[in-house]
C-alpha cells in the first residue's frame, strides 16, 4: 500500500539552546514508511552518534524509522523551511507541506 500524505509536526518558534522534536508520521502505508526530512528543500543527512556528527557540525538526530528530527541544542543557523516525505517503494512518495520553524 502506498503511503498517505504525512502529518509534520513543526513548532513554529524555538528558543536557543533548547531541545526541539519535529516529527513526521502516516499510518496508512505497507510495508511501513521510511521518512526523509528536508530544510529549505535540501534532504538532511541521518546521523547518529556523536563521533561524526560533532566534526560535521550536525546538531540533530534524524530517524527514519520513527519520522523525529530531534535538535539536541537547537540555534539560529536551525531555522528555516522545513518538511518530509515518506515512502516505502510502493506508489509515490509523499510530502507534508512545508513549515516555518523560527529559532
Amino acid at each position: 500500500v502506498p503511503p498517505t500524505t504525512p502529518i509534520c509536526v513543526v513548532p513554529s518558534s524555538a528558543m536557543t539552546g533548547t531541545v526541539v522534536e519535529l516529527s513526521c508520521k502516516e499510518a496508512e502505508g505497507s510495508p511501513p514508511s521510511e521518512y526523509q526530512w528536508y530544510k529549505n528543500g535540501v534532504a538532511l543527512l541521518e546521523k547518529t552518534g556523536t563521533g561524526s556528527a560533532r566534526t560535521a557540525n550536525i546538531t540533530y538526530t534524524m530517524n527514519k524509522n520513527s519520522g523525529t528530527l530531534i535538535f539536541n541544542t537547537v540555534s539560529k543557523n536551525d531555522t528555516g523551511e522545513y518538511f518530509c516525505v515518506a515512502s516505502n517503494g510502493i506508489g509515490l512518495p509523499q510530502k507534508c507541506s512545508m513549515k516555518r520553524m523560527q529559532v
